[in-house]
């Protein structure tokens, strides 16, 4: 008997994205080309393909899985909420799969939209497909990843800043640089912004400074850091000469701008991701953990969604993270190195998480001191707990359940008995 229906679950579909068009192409199992169509970059060209994908099969029992070489855009946003599996493929590996099919080297849009309907056709299992995070998680990636994105540019901005004074005005830097925020305290922009050249600072009396002060928010021990900065900024130093001194001090007011505006991005992000972060069902058990808070937490989140189904154990997760170990073995060398492919921004925060649960957690710390003991150097050792944390927290939001400190470091908490007893 003939059978006219397309089975939905053999074909693919390819998409060759680019900023303002893209190249479609429909696959059946023998990777024979079903259609191919390009589509403008708009809700016209979505409905364009949502029709394409209907017409050979696709439906919401059934959807046709997607692959394109992006995991951002609107495309691939409006792709993941009709529920259908969007493959982001690596470019460097479809440019791999393109070698299979010519040998001339030849590429086009067309070419390539085939590559990826191709690639989930005969590789599907050895691609991850996008998680089915929720709404709140994916805001939560969206806030969480632009304030660390604000805190790198608060960073540069004061970097630049730091530089510059170091060249006309090193007295400034003398005065605020040993304080704990350094040049991005508010007192210490309000008061450059005020004397932005070694004269003008000299010039600042008591009554003047406590104002800045005031200004800056400071509500304790002013009179005492007022009398602290005059003195620091009468400090004989260097100076350039009366002129370049003041253009130099233009430029400086210019490079504060900046950092301002940095500083001020950074903490209207953080109050805004640590807000949605502790609305989010998951906060509870992650805050549990030594070493993470609301903001660390709402950036593991960001990282490692609310899609369960997204790491089938916590090897997995490991490995996403790059705390996990890769192992080369050829012949009889055998080699145990760190993994440098992984989610940087996730390892950033492990970093973080690591180091605080060394103060918070007894038992992480007595895991650390015995890694050390084995020969592990501190960034291998602080590896190495991440690594551990990882599967306590894979588990416990599986499992749905806090943190434990006797379940998390059973040896560590019965040396404390022992010693104890």
């Amino acid at each position: 008997m003939r059978e006219d229906k397309i089975d939905t679950m053999t074909v693919t579909c390819g998409i060759d994205w680019a900023s303002d068009h893209h190249d479609v192409a429909l696959v059946d199992h023998e990777g024979t080309l079903l259609a191919r169509a390009r589509i403008p970059d708009d809700a016209v060209g979505l409905q364009q393909l949502l029709d394409l994908l209907t017409t050979h099969g696709d439906s919401e029992d059934a959807p046709i899985p997607v692959a394109i070489e992006t995991s951002r855009g609107l495309l691939v946003a409006c792709l993941r909420a009709t529920k259908r599996p969007v493959y982001a493929i690596n470019p460097m590996a479809a440019a791999r799969y393109r070698d299979r099919h010519t040998v001339a080297r030849k590429k086009s849009d067309h070419l390539d939209a085939m590559v990826l309907a191709n690639i989930l056709r005969t590789d599907r299992a050895a691609h991850r497909p996008l998680p089915d995070d929720s709404e709140l998680a994916q805001a939560i990636t969206v806030l969480a990843r632009a304030q660390q994105d604000a805190v790198w540019d608060r960073t540069q901005a004061g970097n630049k800043l730091r530089s510059h004074l170091r060249e006309y005005f090193p007295g400034f830097l003398a005065a605020f640089e040993p304080r704990r925020e350094g040049l991005c305290s508010k007192a210490a922009r309000v008061v450059l912004a005020a004397a932005p050249t070694p004269e003008q600072a000299a010039k600042l009396n008591r009554t003047q400074l406590r104002s800045l002060l005031k200004k800056a928010g400071r509500q304790r021990g002013i009179e005492a850091e007022a009398e602290r900065l005059r003195q620091a900024l009468r400090v004989p130093q260097m100076r350039q000469l009366p002129q370049v001194e003041q253009a130099m001090g233009r430029q400086a007011i210019a490079l504060l701008r900046q950092l301002d505006a940095a500083c001020t991005s950074a903490d209207d992000l953080t109050a805004a991701a640590v807000e949605s972060f502790e609305s989010h069902p998951d906060a509870e058990i992650i805050t549990s953990f030594p070493g993470l808070g609301s903001l660390t937490g709402a950036r593991v989140l960001a990282e490692i969604g609310d899609d369960r189904s997204r790491f089938t154990d916590a090897k997995g997760l490991k490995a996403f993270a790059g705390a996990a170990p890769v192992t080369r073995a050829s012949g009889r060398s055998l080699a145990v190195m760190a993994r440098r492919v992984k989610n940087q921004r996730l390892a950033s925060v492990g970093y973080v998480w690591a180091f605080a649960a060394l103060t918070a957690s007894p038992g992480a710390r007595a895991h650390y001191d015995r890694r050390r003991a084995d020969g592990d150097r501190h960034t291998a050792a602080q590896r190495n707990l991440f690594n551990r944390m990882l599967g306590c927290l894979h588990h416990c939001i599986t499992k749905q359940t806090r943190y434990n400190e006797a379940t998390a470091f059973p040896d560590s908490q019965a040396l404390q008995l022992s010693v104890a007893a």
